[in-house]
């Protein structure tokens, strides 16, 4: 067996005549309806055929990045802040994610903090959401009931009133948060106020943004907290995988928008570099320097 498919594991990777990559990857993504799986979908078919991808249906980035430890999965997309500490390098920052704090339009909530002591859910076990929503739980006092449902289920249990709000990390509009606003209309409550504390204890991962009016029948700008979704490898990927596949993130770009992904700044080539804390792979730098310089 040749070294570099011993180290991919159970990724059996060769190199065809003209130098370019062939294999299997399997890409870890997220939950159906979100943003994370659709991406992935259209970046195993730009990939294709002689890299032969397989998007995979997770919780979020705390499973995916379980799955590319256990050598699972071979490309993982997570949240910045999700990723910080653990031996990741990075392909490339592929979308901003919107943390969504859902609520129907009939609530009387207006603030974060009009939530302490109700019913909430954050994210489903092993979503990257999960680690916002803890930190979002202490700075704004909201107390302890919590549950922790996949992104279909939250937004079934607050139609039903089960739930008094939800909490989903995405892009902007996500469909099934469209689908709820037509059953139940619904708003998001700003997260601007929570910003600052955030910042200051976990560092400017977390970043000031706002959702634009007529997402979800918004009639203003709702200001919120982004973080950078990354696409990440193990740092034994081989060169000439990295490299290709950061050249499709790249040359094909304007193929790997979801429709769902109104109003956010996607795959340029000069927010993806930006990998915060999460260096690059060798291979992703260098396919960078030689289309960019």
């Amino acid at each position: 067996m040749k070294r570099r498919a011993f180290l991919l594991g159970a990724v059996a990777l060769t190199a065809c005549g003209t130098g370019t990559p062939s294999g299997d990857l399997t890409i870890a993504a997220g939950e159906q309806g979100g943003l994370y799986l659709d991406f992935a979908t259209l970046l195993a078919a730009a990939l294709g055929p002689a890299l032969r991808t397989t998007p995979k249906a997770t919780a979020g980035s705390l499973e995916n990045l379980s799955l590319l430890r256990d050598r699972q999965a071979d490309l993982a997309l997570t949240l910045a802040d999700t990723a910080i500490g653990a031996d990741l390098r990075a392909l490339g920052r592929v979308y901003e994610n919107y943390f969504q704090l859902v609520v129907r339009s009939d609530d009387p909530a207006t603030a974060v903090h009009d939530l302490a002591g109700r019913a909430l859910s954050l994210g489903a076990r092993g979503a990257g959401a999960t680690v916002f929503g803890e930190r979002l739980v202490t700075a704004a006092a909201l107390g302890d009931r919590v549950d922790h449902l996949p992104l279909a289920a939250a937004a079934q249990a607050l139609a039903d009133r089960r739930i008094d709000a939800f909490l989903w990390s995405g892009g902007l509009p996500t469909p099934t948060l469209s689908a709820l606003d037509e059953e139940v209309p619904i708003r998001l409550l700003p997260l601007a106020d929570v910003l600052t504390s955030l910042r200051d204890r976990y560092g400017r991962v977390y970043e000031p943004v706002s959702v634009p009016a007529g997402v979800y029948r918004s009639t203003a700008d709702i200001p919120t907290v982004g973080v950078a979704n990354l696409l990440v490898c193990r740092p034994d990927l081989p060169d000439d995988i990295a490299g290709a596949v950061t050249r499709v993130l790249v040359g094909r770009a304007a193929d790997l928008v979801p429709d769902q992904a109104l109003g956010t700044q996607f795959l340029d080539v000069r927010s993806l570099i930006g990998t915060t804390d999460v260096p690059l792979h060798p291979g992703a730098a260098a396919a960078y320097r030689d289309l960019h310089g």
